[in-house]
């Protein structure tokens, strides 16, 4: 081999790389210098021999750890590591690793022995930072004791006894781990020392998201849930998830008493297919020591296209969301526009009426009339008339409602729904001091008075979790609860004021949704809208069909006012030629010079009219 690119992992947790060392090692070349990392606990060797060694084993570097805390620790090569061959093309020979497994323990007691009430186990943590130890001697009565309680793994008390007592309490003990070192004074002598592990950890995993995919609001029945946390002191140990329907229907179907269960799961999650309806996704993340971290998301599961998102609009297709802004401004400029539009459509329909009723003429026909009979009453002739116009458009769309948002207090709650309101289920959960014990839950409306309670029963590890079998009307609210053992009640838990907001309307037993009434104003508009379009398109569709008659009518009239010229020329013409003709006989006076000069400017007017797609009357008159 020539080179090698060694690559590994220590748990962090346990270990402290505290002095890598490269002095004695078959590596001569290291191509990158030796790198570790105590936060994620890599260390990275790269090296290379020129020439190549060819060896059974051989030494790549010292490492010397400081152990941090009891327990197992596992040291293992990563799979990027890679011993390459001396045959000029860098072939990778490794072909299997081993890994060290280790047993991290205290030295064994050479002082008193050392137990504790509250945390017994030293590989073990704990949430309580009160830490009580006791101690006895291991042969006789000890003169005294010498003890310390720190933060370092071995360590040796001084010689100062500390008097005879055979325990010690510390109280709110930081989080991590600690180690209680004690020796005993006997016959003057000071004996060994023995080391005892504390593991405390008070505070829950960090706050974390719940991810749904593909959305929190999708069709599909099962949806991947993703969730991921950290812990500082003791890890992360293990997930729960609970799912809880929100829907009126999954509260008749389930049985009396029963409620969903917290399983334990890993993430992604993929659930069994769910129904349609809402569901509160409750995920709790467990350190080491059994604290928790809780999160809560919404999940709405539907077949619709269109989906009401309360508060913000309407939603299509999971892919964007119409605010009620644009919703109503949009339907309200339609109807106004449609409306307008209506109106023309009447009056243009009602003028048409009118002018064919009246038959009354264009301008431009009116104009070109008065022409031809002032110019008809010159040399004979006459005439007739027409005009119209119009215009339509058009669109559409739909809505929801939600709710708020509630905060319950102890016997000691740790979960609440989210978001409440008068039309979905109302729910709560915490825990009791002691398992299998009866929680009394008082609710309160500050309007009516009315106080209802239900009974509910913590399971082994002291959760207990209740879901109220109907709606909560909606109004000011008190929550407390009291724990009862036997016929013992406890003192009643500090209240909490909550408010349960409207988005349904009660009449009696019934309730109206706001989502239908809603959709009840939605379709009025629509309807509305449909109205206006039949409006208009009654009055486009028949002005439309007497428009053509009238146009035909005009069409007419301005071909009868056309022949009516075109006849006009060729009288013109005819006393133009009888002039012309009367001109070769004899001189013109100067009044027959002003009417020929007349019938010609006529004879350019009259033509002005005629046009070329005109049939020309003389050519008509020789074809006879």
């Amino acid at each position: 081999m020539n080179a090698i690119a060694a690559f590994v992992n220590f748990p962090s947790d346990k270990l402290q790389l505290i002095s890598p060392s490269a002095g004695r090692s078959i590596i001569e070349i290291w191509t990158a210098p030796p790198k570790f990392n105590n936060q994620t606990g890599q260390i990275e060797l790269q090296g290379g021999i020129p020439g190549g060694i060819n060896v059974s084993s051989g030494l790549i570097p010292t490492l010397t750890f400081r152990v941090k805390s009891v327990g197992s620790a596992v040291l293992r090569f990563l799979d990027d590591s890679r011993v390459l061959l001396h045959d000029g093309v860098g072939t990778d020979a490794l072909e299997n690793t081993t890994s060290g497994v280790y047993q991290l323990i205290l030295p064994p007691p050479a002082g008193p022995i050392v137990a504790s009430e509250t945390h017994p186990d030293q590989s073990v943590w704990y949430p309580n930072p009160n830490v009580v130890l006791r101690w006895g001697a291991i042969e006789g009565d000890a003169e005294g004791y010498s003890y310390v309680f720190n933060e370092e793994s071995v360590d040796i008390p001084d010689g100062i006894s500390e008097g005879a007592r055979s325990s010690v309490t510390y109280k709110n003990a930081s989080d991590g781990i600690h180690y209680f070192h004690i020796k005993a004074l006997r016959e003057g002598s000071w004996g060994g020392a023995t080391h005892f592990a504390v593991k405390i950890d008070t505070n829950p995993p960090a706050e974390f998201p719940i991810e749904i995919i593909p959305s929190a609001r999708t069709t599909r029945q099962r949806p991947v849930i993703q969730f991921e946390t950290t812990d500082v002191f003791s890890g992360i140990d293990h997930y729960e998830l609970k799912l809880v329907p929100l829907e009126a229907a999954s509260v008749v179907s389930a049985a009396p008493g029963d409620q969903p269960l917290f399983i334990e799961v890993g993430s992604p999650h993929i659930p069994s297919a769910l129904d349609f309806g809402s569901y509160d996704i409750i995920v709790r993340a467990y350190d080491k020591a059994q604290n928790y971290r809780e999160s809560v998301e919404r999940l709405h599961i539907t077949n619709a296209v269109f989906q009401f998102v309360g508060g913000r609009g309407l939603e299509i297709k999971d892919v964007f969301v119409i605010s009620w802004i644009w919703i109503w401004g949009i339907l309200g400029f339609l109807v106004l526009l449609l409306g307008y539009i209506g109106w023309r459509a009447r009056r243009w329909h009602h003028r048409i009426d009118q002018k064919r009723a009246t038959k009354e003429i264009p301008d431009s026909v009116k104009q070109q009339l008065e022409e031809l009979k002032r110019y008809r009453a010159k040399y004979g002739i006459k005439a007739l008339l027409i005009f119209l116009f119009l215009g339509v458009n058009l669109f559409v769309f739909a809505f929801q409602a939600n709710a708020q948002q509630i905060e319950l207090a102890p016997p000691l709650v740790t979960t609440i729904s989210r978001n409440i309101s008068n039309e979905e289920i109302f729910y709560v959960g915490g825990k009791t001091e002691s398992p299998y014990t009866h929680v009394v839950i008082y609710l309160q409306n500050l309007q009516s008075g009315e106080t209802i309670s239900q009974t509910v029963e913590s399971d082994k590890r002291g959760d207990w979790f209740y879901r109220h079998d109907t709606f909560v009307t909606s109004g000011k609210y008190l929550l407390w609860g009291q724990s009862k053992i036997g016929d013992q009640l406890s003192p009643p838990s500090p209240q909490v004021q909550f408010a349960v907001h409207p988005t349904a309307i009660q009449f009696g037993a019934s309730r109206l949704s706001y989502e239908i009434i809603y959709l009840v104003i939605i379709g009025f508009l629509l309807f509305v809208l449909c109205g206006f379009i039949w409006y208009i398109a009654f009055h486009v569709v028949h002005g439309r069909k007497k428009h053509k008659r009238f146009m035909k009518e005009v069409r007419e009239a301005e071909e009868s006012i056309r022949r009516g010229f075109a006849v006009l020329r060729r009288d013109i013409q005819a006393e133009l030629a009888f002039v012309r003709k009367a001109n070769f006989s004899k001189a013109l006076s100067e009044e027959e010079k002003v009417k020929e000069e007349q019938l010609l400017k006529d004879l350019a007017w009259a033509e002005q009219y005629i046009g070329k797609e005109v049939w020309d009357v003389e050519e008509t008159e020789h074809s006879e």
